[in-house]
């Protein structure tokens, strides 16, 4: 007979890793990341969502660069390259807002009221917001997802709020939580998912706090969505058309956010 004691529950790998755990490991994306907000004093946030595969403008430029360089240039290859360098004004847009609106809460925000910047922690438009950020001596936040492609953590995420998700609902849950504000970028599936997802959950009352949705480039969404014909067709009443702001310039998006940070959002969490 063994004197060996058995291992206790919450060491026991194979059992935290089986099936029959995975509501701990639900729960330890909530109660992990929320000890660490409350640890870091953040309260409240200026979410970025966008592309990831968004390049800045010298990568853009060098890669379309030596595409030009080859004998025979692939034709679908040039085309995006390209693509690439027309859409790395939002890579560029993005860091400047970040960049603003760090520094802004910087100089006129208490501890308790500072919005800080929060990404999904990845390449593209995620990268630009934790760079302006940073660029700003400012700290911010990526909240990460384990992805079999494009999803690596930027190397501009304050590393106390550098987070890696399992749950892709969990971390939706984290950015609608501390969010005071969103600015959704051009971007893909991704983008369009977490953007409807807010509009639904505000247009049903599920999130009643003001938040402050800001749609960039009118001219990008129009050739995915258009957002009227929804309410041409009775999908959607007109009162659903103010629960989001279109804007097409850095200037409007800073004017806009600082409008809200000041008349709104400085309230008591």
């Amino acid at each position: 007979m063994s004197n060996q004691k058995p291992e206790k529950a919450y060491k026991n790998i194979d059992f935290l890793m089986s099936p029959a755990a995975r509501e701990l490991r639900i729960l330890s994306e909530f109660v992990e990341p929320r000890s660490r907000f409350l640890r870091n004093k953040i309260y409240k946030t200026v979410v970025f969502f966008g592309s990831a595969r968004t390049l800045p403008r010298d990568k853009a430029l060098e890669n379309l660069s030596a595409i030009r360089l080859l004998a025979e240039p692939d034709p679908n290859a040039l085309q995006k390259a390209e693509k690439d360098l027309e859409n790395s004004r939002y890579y560029e847009d993005a860091v400047e807002l970040a960049r603003r609106i760090t520094t802004w809460c910087q100089n006129h925000c208490s501890d308790h009221d500072r919005f800080y910047v929060c990404s999904g922690g990845g390449p593209g438009i995620m990268e630009a917001a934790n760079k302006g950020a940073y660029l700003a001596g400012g700290r911010s936040i990526g909240l990460n997802i384990s992805l079999p492609f494009e999803q690596v953590d930027n190397p501009f995420i304050d590393p106390d709020l550098n987070f890696e998700f399992h749950y892709f609902f969990m971390r939706k849950f984290w950015f609608a939580y501390l969010a005071k504000a969103m600015v959704i970028f051009p971007g893909g599936f991704g983008t369009l998912d977490e953007l409807m997802e807010i509009l639904t959950l505000v247009q049903t009352k599920k999130i009643v706090k003001p938040l402050k949705v800001l749609i960039y480039d009118r001219k990008y969404w129009d050739q995915i969505l258009r957002i009227e014909g929804l309410l041409e067709n009775f999908m959607i009443c007109e009162d659903d058309l103010d629960l989001f702001t279109w804007c097409n310039s850095v200037d409007e998006m800073e004017a806009e956010l600082i409008r809200f940070i000041t008349q709104v959002a400085r309230k008591p969490v």
